[in-house]
């Protein structure tokens, strides 16, 4: 390690950033593991002094998850019921102690295909924003991870916040993770589901599913077929049908390519049914 520094205001952080390379160190619950025995040999720009980046706020156009805010705080902060799909998915993040230290923005920055909160951040249409010295940009978040271990970050930004359009925070949602044991486990396949039903039917739908490609994905395909039915169990049956173009998945330890595309088929019914009200979300084990 060259240099160790912990701001206390965002404006000296991004100060710093503007003059070297920096590690960006939050809550830590992937940077040590990552590391391991190694010595460190880069600047650590440790951002636990930045107050101002946790918590969840109000505006009138968005909902701001502060880049520092844990899983454990947005699990117990009021939000709409669109947001149950991404509590939901805190739940799932590691032990109880990992959602107590591990922030959402790191989550994101990490960047794995399989990272719990992704695919429920994706269905509320969820920005990323980024700060530098010299000015704030936003991305969709759909722009902001480009594959596994890869951002869109620049070397002089930091991720400041992310903002939920108000218009997305509408409906009921739901989160399904299969994994080869219920608790502590990698997934296997995970999708959140986002439903707006009026009068009986689905108006609008948000799907999106994880650990089935590079990065977390959207499914139009499904979305489509959704939007105009009722919102009864014969949702279930429009899915059957439906593209999964968008799903690429690997072969590896955890299940086939195979049975990943067969599981999210059936995952993405589970939490469709359950964002109609029509079933309990279960924790499901391969």
């Amino acid at each position: 390690m060259i240099r160790y520094a912990k701001p206390t205001e965002v404006d000296e952080a991004l100060a710093l950033l503007d003059e070297a390379p920096w590690r960006i160190l939050a809550g830590g619950t992937d940077f040590y593991p990552a590391q391991g025995s190694k010595p460190f040999r880069e600047n650590i720009l440790d951002i636990n002094g930045l107050a101002v980046l946790r918590g969840i706020a109000e505006t009138e156009s968005h909902w701001v998850i502060g880049a520092r805010t844990t899983w454990t705080d947005l699990v117990r902060h009021p939000l709409p019921v669109a947001f149950d799909a991404l509590k939901q998915a805190a739940r799932e993040v590691g032990s109880v102690q990992i959602q107590n230290a591990a922030s959402i923005a790191g989550n994101l920055c990490n960047a794995s295909p399989a990272a719990d909160g992704v695919p429920a951040l994706l269905i509320l249409d969820a920005e990323v924003e980024l700060r530098s010295a010299a000015a704030t940009r936003y991305l969709p978040l759909g722009e902001f991870i480009l594959g596994n271990r890869r951002t869109a970050l620049q070397q002089r930004e930091m991720v400041t916040a992310i903002r939920v359009p108000k218009h997305a925070a509408a409906g009921t949602s739901a989160f399904v993770k299969l994994g080869a044991r219920h608790y502590l486990v990698i997934s296997i396949a995970m999708t959140a589901a986002r439903l707006v039903i009026e009068n009986g039917i689905v108006s609008d739908a948000a799907i999106a599913v994880g650990s089935c490609s590079v990065v977390a994905k959207r499914l139009a395909g499904v979305e489509a077929a959704l939007r105009g039915q009722p919102a009864s169990h014969a949702l279930a049956d429009a899915i059957q049908s439906a593209p999964m173009d968008e799903l690429s998945p690997i072969g590896d330890v955890r299940g086939s390519a195979e049975y990943r595309l067969d599981a999210a088929r059936e995952i993405v019914a589970r939490a469709v049914l359950a964002a109609a009200g029509h079933a309990p979300v279960e924790k499901v084990a391969a």
